[in-house]
């Protein structure tokens, strides 16, 4: 009976790590991303946020500006954020593991900043703060495109309702 249960605990982990390692485009969006991923979160949740609308805005090597995948997803926050009367969100900006850690802490920063004026532009009236973690709290990690790209995001987070 141990090793039968063993023996399934075995396949599932190695069915996790299968998934995990899904094949990615240059912006780290993957089939599941584009045509749902089957998640029942309860509207006006943060797992609502986070999973359906999206909490994260991805960005090309080096760049600050938002593009306008970013722009689209940013206004379906903005959506969200006043349908649920959101007071205030903090933007996290990340970076790859590539460059020094001051510059990549930089470059979070003007991520930050950049989805923050983007925000404030189209009516966000709440407060916003921001941070830099630059490279140092990576979702992917492996030495290729298909993990820099996930790694170069700003989040948004709700701080308060």
């Amino acid at each position: 009976m141990r090793l039968n249960l063993a023996k399934y605990l075995m396949i599932a982990g190695m069915a996790l790590g299968l998934a995990a390692c899904a094949t990615k485009g240059e912006l780290g969006q993957d089939a599941a991303g584009v045509v749902g991923n089957g998640i029942n979160a309860q509207p006006g949740t943060l797992a609502e946020f986070q999973q359906v609308i999206g909490d994260s805005v991805l960005f090309e090597t080096n760049q600050t500006e938002v593009n306008e995948s970013g722009k689209a997803l940013l206004r379906k926050q903005y959506a969200w954020l006043v349908q649920y009367n959101v007071t205030a969100i903090q933007i996290e900006g990340h970076a790859d593991e590539r460059g020094t850690r001051q510059y990549n802490i930089a470059l979070g920063a003007r991520r930050a900043a950049s989805i923050k004026k983007y925000m404030t532009s189209i009516g966000f009236t709440g407060t916003i703060g921001t941070l830099s973690y630059g490279k140092e709290r990576p979702i992917s990690l492996c030495d290729n495109i298909s993990c820099w790209s996930q790694n170069r995001r700003a989040v948004t987070s709700v701080v308060s309702k």
